[in-house]
């Protein structure tokens, strides 16, 4: 760490230059369970797709002839820059099946390529139901190969969610079990109706977490607490997930059963008036110094400051403040 950090203090390392190394050496002694794990763009990379394997070839040959069970949804007016990703595989209650997870993960890395993104809300078409977790009946019909396979393939998806470079927000208004609720723990915030049912329930099914909720449950609720929760499957509403740190917000469930939506779209028109870049940096100063020690955080906290600095941004809100009106940001 001090060789890197001299490094960083050498004439000529630019602040972008600067973090982009910082970033790549503290990845490169990351622990391959880091829940954020791969490589990442400050300004909207993608992660690399990892190929799939050869046994799913059947599944790629006929994907062009499948209904969309995840599609976009981007907000217009006052709301443009917030994104809907919406779930909508009623016959399987948005259960995780391989065409499922396909087309999400293309959609997830078409959107860190997106600069004008600035929210993107997860969301349901199903009602009752956010996500209900793994596919089963399709995972039964695979061996130990293809199941092994699948399961990296989930595991990345939920990587690619949790490395967006702009906030993201899952609305539960029904149940988000299993992989449903890993997906929940890979966004940055979560809203949900009281009524929607929250659990890691793999040890039921003689498994255990595999897409990244054994790491990103800890880290949100307390190791104790999410030992509880794995060990017993056990399974939380809303206001019980609000008292644990689960999720941000919850709210009583309407008549038209889209409260935590409701809720989100509330969370995201708060963060939409701010500065984009300031923003995304703020996230990234975050999620990559949470998992370092305190003294290569401040390193990189400022390294991302830095980078805030000769943005128009900056200067707009300065300026804004000074002649005391509200900061318009064009995200440059």
């Amino acid at each position: 760490m001090a060789t890197l950090l001299r490094r960083l203090a050498m004439p000529g390392c630019s602040s972008r230059r600067c973090l982009g190394v910082f970033l790549r050496e503290m990845h490169s002694r990351t622990s391959p369970l880091n829940p954020r794990e791969g490589p990442r763009l400050l300004a909207g990379g993608s992660l690399p797709l990892t190929a799939y394997s050869s046994t799913h070839s059947r599944c790629q040959h006929r994907k062009a002839a499948d209904p969309p069970e995840v599609e976009l949804h981007r907000l217009e007016g006052e709301d443009n820059g917030i994104v809907e990703v919406l779930m909508c595989r009623h016959k399987a209650r948005n259960a995780l099946g391989y065409v499922f997870v396909s087309q999400m993960r293309g959609l997830v890395s078409s959107l860190s390529e997106d600069s004008a993104v600035r929210v993107v809300i997860f969301r349901s078409l199903v009602p009752g139901v956010f996500c209900a977790g793994a596919d089963l009946k399709e995972r039964a019909r695979m061996n130990d190969a293809m199941s092994d396979s699948f399961v990296h393939m989930l595991r990345t998806l939920m990587t690619q969610i949790a490395s967006l470079p702009m906030p993201t927000i899952a609305a539960m208004d029904g149940a988000a079990l299993g992989g449903g609720l890993e997906m929940a723990l890979a966004c940055d915030l979560r809203t949900a109706a009281h009524s929607a049912q929250m659990g890691l329930i793999e040890t039921t099914r003689g498994l255990l977490p595999g897409a990244g909720g054994s790491q990103r449950l800890p880290r949100t609720v307390g190791m104790t607490l999410a030992k509880e929760l794995i060990f017993t499957g056990k399974r939380v509403g809303g206001q019980k997930a609000l008292e644990m740190g689960l999720v941000n917000r919850s709210v009583e469930q309407n008549e038209t059963g889209d409260a935590a939506l409701r809720e989100a779209l509330s969370l995201a028109r708060e963060i939409l008036p701010q500065a984009p870049i300031a923003v995304r940096l703020a996230k990234e100063a975050m999620d990559r110094g949470i998992e370092v020690d305190i003294t290569s955080a401040m390193k990189i906290e400022k390294m991302c400051y830095a980078l805030v600095i000769p943005t128009k941004d900056r200067k707009e809100g300065m300026d804004a403040f000074i002649e005391k009106r509200p900061p318009l940001y064009t995200g440059q």
